[in-house]
């Protein structure tokens, strides 16, 4: 089984080390530190972990990724290229982290001048096409119109709660990094009611 999010993982850690400590990054208040201290914690602290979607203990998730966040940023990011003992086996890191390093990895790609989109591999686009459905379904779920997403080479779906027809197309990674918050860096097509595209270029997708 090809290990996509094994490639994603050893290029994400090595973006990271070149952008240092204190580059900025797509995530609202998050330096290249911050978010590699949320990758860390996501494997390895699972006492932590929870608080990401779970409001009653992200006090606690905070407080473990600060202090992450404060030491060796080498050390850290060496942890960042290591799997945990949990998602060593190809199909568990596949499962668990194809999207998250995909997304992230951009997140410090695109948050500077001057970037320029990655040409991914076909096997790489089609493996990251069976994540967009759940990841658009979820995403928009309280969205007022009925969404047709058109991956690249892949079958349409529809999602949002319904009403007026909007249209989304695009690579199935930039259609990722869309419905997962970062409509403005995604190199997506949206059509339908100008006012109603515009609405949900500007939502607040994603968990």
């Amino acid at each position: 089984m090809t290990s996509f999010a094994r490639a994603e993982r050893l290029a994400l850690a090595d973006t990271l080390l070149a952008a240092g400590p204190d580059a900025p990054t797509l995530c609202d208040g998050w330096t290249t530190r911050d978010l590699a201290a949320h990758l860390v914690l996501r494997e390895r602290r699972p006492d932590a972990a929870a608080g990401i979607l779970i409001t009653a203990v992200k006090h606690h998730t905070k407080k473990v990724q600060d202090r992450l966040a404060a030491g060796d940023y080498a050390a850290l990011v060496d942890k960042v290229r290591r799997p945990a003992l949990w998602v060593r086996p190809t199909f568990a890191d596949e499962a668990v982290n194809i999207t998250e390093f995909l997304v992230h990895h951009e997140d410090v790609r695109r948050a500077v001048p001057g970037w320029t989109p990655r040409t991914l591999d076909a096997a790489y686009e089609q493996a990251l096409a069976g994540r967009v459905k759940q990841s658009a379904r979820l995403s928009t779920r309280r969205f007022p119109a009925a969404i047709t997403v058109q991956p690249q080479h892949g079958t349409p779906f529809t999602v949002g709660k319904g009403g007026d027809a909007l249209h989304v197309h695009g690579k199935p990674s930039e259609l990722l990094l869309f419905f997962t918050g970062r409509q403005s860096e995604a190199d997506v097509t949206v059509t339908g009611p100008d006012a109603l595209a515009d609405k949900l270029k500007g939502a607040r997708l994603g968990l």
